[in-house]
């Protein structure tokens, strides 16, 4: 009988608005610890909402070290090539000229756009009287980069990315919005599955906290415009909820065959064990009141991991904090778990550290791979008054410590696009292993 092949984790990197590196952000979420605030990258004194969750004190050049290459990165990229280093630091396994085409690069790339100060450099020479006049705007001092619009194209982070680490092997961007690091997990999964790599590296990166981001989710209504209690904005599954927080960051895996890692005695985390992925096409902005497309994602998982509701005792939800998406998630968790949904933890770690779009599913990817490591369940924050809507397990208070056999993790992303990736402890591989005669 041939078996299937199994993906470990061994490595993770974050940049995120509680740290600046996975440790520091585990231990900020397992405090509950927030990191919204007041907006410092920009005055937003003139919008409704003035909070985000920004990435704090990063310096890209301390934190990667060749100033070549930051030359053609954006802030998102920054953040994306920080936190993959530290996940190949800390798999202790990177690219070498003899393996650099069997490794791949899997990423959710951040929605890309010309910077603000560059809109504002074209809006103050080119339109006095509303007309685009291409010689004013050469003429008058405009100072124009010529790699700019390669550093705002969808795959420059990608790029980026092979380039610095020596990656020749398979290589992907997705933009999926909300849905992004989590259907680049999904797309490593099958990729390592099928035998095309042997290595992957995968994640996602953005940053949407400039005033292009801000106006447009401020004009759906999406943010919340709690500015007097920044650290109490986000309050997934809360009967008073009124809007997400904005955030900022990046989140990245290494993934390798679980037969490499254990020959290497390489430390395993978890194992990615399950992808699911669907297309609500219900609104744009909201997911169906009856969880309808997110049901067909967590099914979908369960069913490619071979697991049964009764397995998973973990789910990091996408619990964004807005009064539609919070509804929807909860249905769709009462419609799979069934009897089970009294007993499986719940919580959404965006109560502490914001919506962070495209990198959000990598980041909590990696939450589930050091709640299966630590056995601890993180809270979800700032949840005084249950919705009745959104009845529950929710994790409230504090952490929780718990064995974790198997955790969960949801992005459901603006579009419509459903994630939802499952991973395993290795003591229970470990256990699958030895039942099908391999050890």
């Amino acid at each position: 009988m041939k078996h299937r092949r199994r993906i470990a984790i061994t490595g993770l990197g974050m940049v995120t608005p509680n740290g600046n590196d996975a440790p520091s952000s585990w231990a900020a979420l397992q405090a509950g610890r927030s990191g919204v605030g007041l907006i410092r990258s920009f005055d937003a004194s003139g919008f409704s909402t003035q909070i985000g969750a920004e990435v704090k004190d990063f310096d890209p050049h301390a934190a990667i070290g060749d100033s070549k290459r930051l030359k053609y990165a954006c802030r998102s990229h920054g953040f994306a090539l920080a936190a993959a280093t530290e996940a190949l630091q800390d798999a202790g396994i990177c690219p070498e000229p003899a393996t650099s085409s069997r490794w791949g690069c899997s990423v959710g790339a951040g929605m890309m756009a010309m910077p603000f100060h560059e809109l504002q450099a074209v809006h103050a020479v080119s339109a006095p009287d509303g007309e685009f006049n291409p010689d004013a705007l050469w003429s008058q001092g405009y100072s124009a980069d010529p790699v700019a619009f390669c550093r705002n194209q969808s795959n420059a982070g990608i790029a980026l990315l092979a380039q610095h680490f020596g990656i020749r092997g398979y290589a992907t961007a997705v933009h999926t919005a909300c849905a992004s690091g989590g259907q680049a997990l999904g797309t490593a999964l099958k990729l390592m599955r099928r035998g095309v790599v042997d290595y992957m590296l995968a994640g996602g990166y953005d940053s949407m906290l400039n005033p292009i981001g801000l106006s447009a989710f401020c004009l759906l209504g999406a943010l919340s415009p709690d500015n007097d209690q920044p650290e109490r904005a986000s309050r997934p599954f809360d009967a008073t909820r009124n809007g997400f927080v904005l955030g900022e960051g990046a989140g990245f895996l290494v993934l390798e065959d679980w037969e490499a890692a254990t020959a290497r005695g390489a430390r395993i985390y978890a194992e990615l064990a399950g992808d699911g992925n669907s297309l609500s096409s219900y609104r744009i902005t909201d997911s169906p009141p009856d969880g309808d497309g997110p049901i067909q994602a967590m099914q979908q998982a369960l069913r490619d991991a071979e697991a049964t509701c009764e397995d998973v005792d973990y789910v990091n939800a996408h619990g964004t904090s807005t009064l539609m998406n919070d509804r929807s998630e909860c249905a769709a968790l009462r419609a799979v778990m069934g009897s089970h949904i009294d007993t499986v933890a719940v919580s959404s770690t965006k109560s502490c550290m914001g919506h962070l779009i495209a990198a959000a599913g990598a980041v909590e990817a990696g939450v589930c791979a050091l709640a299966i490591r630590d056995g601890i369940a993180p809270c979800n924050a700032n949840l005084a008054e249950l919705d009745p809507d959104c009845a529950v397990n929710i994790i409230r208070g504090q952490s929780q410590s718990r064995p974790i056999r198997m955790a969960m993790s949801n992005s459901l992303g603006f579009g419509g696009s459903n994630s939802c990736l499952v991973f395993r402890h290795p003591d229970e591989v470990k256990a699958i292993r030895e039942r099908e005669g391999r050890r």
